[in-house]
C-alpha cells in the first residue's frame, strides 16, 4: 500500500502560498485566484482518491482500519526513543478530515473569485488562504503530537492574517489580535500537556502513544499532583488547547469578533479548519483520554454541553447574520465535544466518538453553505444586519433554496444530513447521562428556532427599501452553494460507522426512533415559533423580548463575558499584578542597574586624575607604591 503521494496534498497549497506570495504583485489578481483554485482542486482530488483507496480498497485488515505511516522523516532526535518526526499518518479520522478540508477549502477558493473580486490585496488573500489550508492539512496528517503542535500554531498565525485582512480597519485589527492572544493562552496549556505526556511515555509519536503498549505504560503511571494523576493533568491541559481553538466556554470570546474577516474566511474557519481542530485533537488522543474515566472525558462532555446551550441562547438574540452563525458554530462544536465526552474507547460503547466525527463531517457542508450563503446575502444588500433585510427569496432564488437546505440540515429535519449525525449524538448522550441529553434536546429546539429566525427575517417578511436592487450572486459564488447544498442533503446517508470508529473496528448504527421523534418534534416547534414571530411583519418578537427583560438583554450582550474579561484584565491583573511588577521593574531592577552605573561614574570621577599624563606624577605614585610595599613586607617579615 503505497500512499507516499499523499505528501503532495498539503505541499501543493504550501507551494501555492509561496508562489502567490512572491509573484502575486507581478501578475493579474485573477491569475492568483485561479492558481489557488487549481492547486486545491488537485489536493481535493488526491484526498478523495485516498479516501476511496483507504476506506473501500485496502485500508482495512480483517475488518479493522489500520494506521498507515505514508511518509516519515526524523527532524530532531533527543534520545533513541524521544525524537520529532515530520510525517504523514493515515487513519480513519485523518483521511476523513483530508476530504473535509480540501473540499470545503476548494469551495471557498472558487466562491472567493466572485466575492473578493476588486478587493485590494486579492493576491494576498489567496496566498494566505492557501497557507491556512496547508496548516490545517499538516495538522490532521501529523504523525506525532509535536508536529501537530507546530501546525496548530501555524493555523493560529494564518487565522490572525485572515481575520485581520482589512488591516486598515481598527475593529479587524483588534479582532485578529484578540483571536491570537486568547488562543495563545489556551495553547500554553496544550504545550504543557504535551510535555507531561511525552515525559510519561518517552515519545511524541501518536502510533506509539495510542498503541496497546503505550496505553499500558500510561495506565501504570502513579505520579500525581494535588490529587490528580499525571495523565489526567496531561489530558486536561491538552483539552484546554482544544477548547481555545474550538471556542468552548470560557475561551470562546474571540469567535464572534473573528467575523471581521471576509465572509469566505469565516466559512473556512468555522466549517473545516480552525474551529474543528480542537475536536480533532481530542479525537486523535481519544484512547489516552479514555484512560481517565471518570475524569477528563467528563470535563469534555460538560464543557461541550454547557457551551452548546450557552451559545444557542445567545444566537437567539443576535441581529448580525454572521454572529448568529458564529454562535451556531460554537453550539455545534459543543455537540461534538459532548459526544466525545460521553463515548468509550471499546467498540461496544464508542457510538459517541463516531457520532462526533459524523457531525463534524455533516456540519462542514451545511455550515460552509450557511456562511457562503450569508456572504451572497451581504453581497446583495451590503449589510450584515438582519433587521435591515427582508423579502429576498424572489431576488435571490438560488441563495434562498440553498440556504433553506442548510437551515433544515442544521435543525435536524430528516432526510437532511444533520438529522442523522445529531440523532447519533443524542442517542449516545441518552445512554450516558440523562441531564446532558436533556440539555442537547433543548439545544436542538433552540437551534431550529434561531436558524429559522434568521431565515424568515432575511427571505420573508417585509421588502426593504434597499439602496441598490438586490440580485443573485455570479456563478462563481452560486455554484459552490449548489454543490454544498447537495452535500448538506446527502451526506447523512453515508454509513459512517462502517468507516470511522474509535478503534478502527466498524459497526452498524441505526436510527433510534424513540430519540429521533422527540428531537424532530422539538425542532419543528422551534421552526413554527420562528415562523410565528418573524415570517411576517409584526411586533410579536419585540414584545416577547421586552417581556423577557434582563434575560433577553443579558443574552443580547453575550452575558457580559467580554466585560468580565476586561474588568479582570484592567482592574485586577493590570492594577494588582502588572502595576506592582512594573513598579518593581522600574525602581528595583532598573534602580539597581542605575545605582551600579552611578557608582561606577562616581569612582571614575574620583580616580580619573590618576590618568594625568604627567611623568613626575606617575613616578611619584610608583615610588609611593614601592615604599608602601617595602614597609608592609619588612613589617610582616620581621614578625
Amino acid at each position: 500500500m503505497d500512499y507516499s503521494y499523499t505528501i503532495w496534498i498539503p505541499l501543493l497549497p504550501l507551494i501555492t502560498f509561496v508562489l502567490i506570495g512572491l509573484l502575486g504583485g507581478k501578475v493579474k489578481p485573477i491569475v492568483s485566484g485561479i492558481t489557488g483554485v487549481l492547486s486545491l482542486t488537485v489536493s481535493a482530488c488526491l484526498s478523495i482518491f485516498t479516501a476511496y483507496r483507504y476506506f473501500l480498497v485496502d485500508g482495512a485488515v480483517d475488518g479493522v482500519f489500520q494506521k498507515i505511516i505514508a511518509s516519515n522523516h526524523t527532524w530532531l532526535r533527543f534520545t533513541d526513543t524521544l525524537y520529532i518526526d515530520m510525517g504523514v499518518l493515515l487513519d480513519p479520522i485523518s483521511v476523513m478530515m483530508l476530504v473535509v478540508i480540501t473540499f470545503i477549502s476548494l469551495m471557498v477558493h472558487v466562491y472567493s473569485l466572485g466575492y473578493m473580486k476588486g478587493e485590494t490585496g486579492f493576491s494576498r488573500f489567496y496566498s494566505v488562504l492557501s497557507l491556512f489550508s496547508f496548516s490545517m492539512l499538516g495538522l490532521v496528517l501529523a504523525s506525532n503530537i509535536f508536529q501537530m503542535y507546530m501546525f496548530w500554531e501555524l493555523v493560529g498565525v494564518s487565522s490572525y492574517l485572515l481575520i485581520g485582512y482589512y488591516y486598515t480597519k481598527p475593529s479587524a485589527v483588534a479582532a485578529s489580535k484578540k483571536a491570537f492572544i486568547v488562543t495563545r493562552f489556551a495553547d500554553l496549556g496544550f504545550l504543557v500537556g504535551i510535555l507531561i505526556l511525552s515525559f510519561q511515555t518517552g515519545t511524541f509519536d501518536f502510533s506509539i502513544i495510542t498503541s496497546a503498549e503505550g496505553l499500558a505504560t500510561l495506565g501504570n503511571v502513579t505520579s500525581s499532583f494535588i490529587g490528580l494523576s499525571a495523565i489526567t493533568w496531561a489530558t486536561l491541559l491538552i483539552f484546554i488547547g482544544g477548547a481555545g481553538k474550538s471556542a468552548m466556554f470560557p475561551l470562546h470570546v474571540w469567535l464572534p469578533d473573528a467575523m471581521e474577516g471576509p465572509t469566505p474566511v469565516s466559512a473556512l474557519i468555522h466549517a473545516a479548519t480552525m474551529v474543528v481542530a480542537g475536536v480533532y485533537l481530542v479525537a486523535r488522543l481519544f484512547p489516552v483520554f479514555s484512560l481517565v474515566v471518570p475524569g477528563s472525558l467528563t470535563v469534555v462532555a460538560w464543557v461541550g454541553g454547557f457551551s452548546s446551550l450557552f451559545a444557542a441562547i445567545i444566537a437567539c438574540t443576535q441581529i448580525d447574520i454572521k454572529r448568529v452563525l458564529a454562535y451556531s458554530t460554537m453550539s455545534q462544536i459543543g455537540y461534538m465535544m459532548l459526544a466525545l465526552g460521553v463515548s468509550g474507547y471499546l467498540i461496544e460503547d464508542s457510538l459517541g466518538f463516531t457520532a462526533s466525527m459524523f457531525h463534524l463531517f455533516t456540519h462542514a457542508f451545511f455550515k460552509a453553505l450557511l456562511f457562503l450563503g450569508a456572504g451572497a446575502i451581504i453581497h446583495a444588500v451590503h449589510s450584515n444586519v438582519m433587521t435591515e433585510m427582508g423579502g429576498l427569496r424572489k431576488s435571490l432564488p438560488i441563495t434562498h433554496i440553498t440556504f433553506l437546505v442548510a437551515c433544515l440540515a442544521i435543525a435536524g429535519i430528516p432526510p437532511f444530513s444533520g438529522f442523522f449525525s445529531k440523532d447519533e449524538i443524542l442517542v449516545a448522550a441518552f445512554e450516558a447521562n440523562k441531564i446532558l441529553f436533556a440539555i442537547e434536546w433543548l439545544v436542538a429546539g433552540l437551534t431550529a428556532f434561531y436558524m429559522f429566525r434568521l431565515y424568515f427575517s432575511v427571505f420573508w417578511g417585509k421588502n426593504r427599501n434597499y439602496e441598490h436592487e438586490p440580485h443573485e450572486a455570479p456563478l462563481s459564488m452560486t455554484l459552490p452553494l449548489i454543490i454544498l447544498a447537495a452535500g448538506a442533503f446527502g451526506a447523512g446517508f453515508i454509513p459512517f460507522s462502517h468507516f470511522v470508529t474509535s478503534t478502527g473496528e466498524t459497526f452498524t448504527s441505526h436510527i433510534h426512533w424513540n430519540i429521533a421523534i422527540p428531537s424532530i418534534a422539538v425542532a419543528l416547534i422551534g421552526i413554527f415559533v420562528a415562523a410565528w414571530l418573524y415570517k411576517s411583519e409584526n411586533d410579536r418578537a419585540s414584545s416577547l423580548a421586552a417581556s423577557l427583560g434582563i434575560l433577553y438583554k443579558s443574552a443580547y450582550n453575550k452575558f457580559y463575558i467580554d466585560e468580565i474579561y476586561l474588568f479582570m484584565t484592567r482592574q485586577v491583573i493590570f492594577k494588582y499584578i502588572s502595576e506592582p511588577i512594573a513598579w518593581f521593574d522600574r525602581h528595583i531592577v532598573d534602580g539597581t542597574v542605575n545605582l551600579v552605573g552611578s557608582f561606577v561614574n562616581f569612582v571614575s570621577e574620583r580616580i580619573k586624575g590618576f590618568q594625568s599624563g604627567q611623568v613626575q606624577q606617575y613616578a611619584f605614585y610608583f615610588m609611593a607604591g614601592v615604599i608602601t610595599l617595602t614597609i608592609v613586607f619588612v613589617y610582616f617579615y620581621s614578625n
